[in-house]
């Protein structure tokens, strides 16, 4: 069962349920009323208040799988925000099994896909990001544009990602109440790749443009 905000895809297989605040119905009270149907698996659009973040670790805690997401920079800032809207920090260590951080950047047109080398500017970007040792050497390229992507040399958007899993480490440090810097350096430390590391391995397949990265991903 699922709980939107708008409801964007119609999934086979899936009850979809769109909030309408003005019926009542909002994420709190929709998910309240999932839990009385025993579901598998539920999906929360997103958690914004303290009353929703209560609910769904609640429901968490008692087996139920849930998935949801919260606006927050990156994947480590995902955990802090959680003890910021009122989750007590044994909570949150034990019922949150991953967090993700997402961005969309926007992927090279197929049809005017060009190679392209990196100029000094774009290393030296990219060298205060990405780990000693990067390889500036992959297959990069450009769209140049053309009739099929109205010549943006774009044409349709792929995710990059980090990824935390919420070991026995990272569990001591939540309930330590550990910034999202400290969490941030215990993943990394643990081999998780940063969305820059993903981005740059995306672009250096030729998937997306350097250029795409460090507008997206590089403050």
């Amino acid at each position: 069962i699922t709980i939107e905000d708008p409801i964007e895809y119609s999934v086979e297989g899936v009850e979809q349920i769109q909030v309408n605040p003005r019926a009542g119905l909002t994420f709190a009270n929709g998910l309240r009323s999932m839990l009385r149907q025993d579901p598998d698996i539920i999906m929360v659009g997103e958690i914004r208040d303290p009353e929703t973040a209560s609910i769904a670790v609640n429901s968490a805690l008692t087996g139920h799988l849930l998935l949801s997401t919260l606006h927050t920079s990156d994947a480590a800032t995902t955990l802090p925000r959680l003890l910021d809207l009122g989750v007590e920090a044994y909570l949150v260590a034990s019922t949150v099994n991953i967090a993700i951080g997402q961005r969309l950047v926007r992927r090279i047109c197929d049809n005017c896909k060009t190679p392209k080398k990196l100029t000094e500017s774009e290393k030296q970007s990219l060298s205060e990001v990405l780990p000693q040792g990067a390889d500036f050497d992959g297959k990069f390229a450009v769209g140049k544009g053309c009739d099929s992507c109205t010549n943006t040399g774009y044409h349709g958007r792929v995710g990059v990602n980090e990824v935390i899993v919420v070991d026995n480490e990272m569990q001591e440090a939540i309930l330590k109440r550990a910034s999202a810097g400290e969490l941030r350096r215990i993943a990394l430390k643990n081999g998780m790749a940063s969305m820059i590391a993903d981005g740059f391995g995306k672009a250096a397949s030729g998937v997306t443009t350097i250029e795409e990265i460090l507008r997206v991903l590089h403050d």
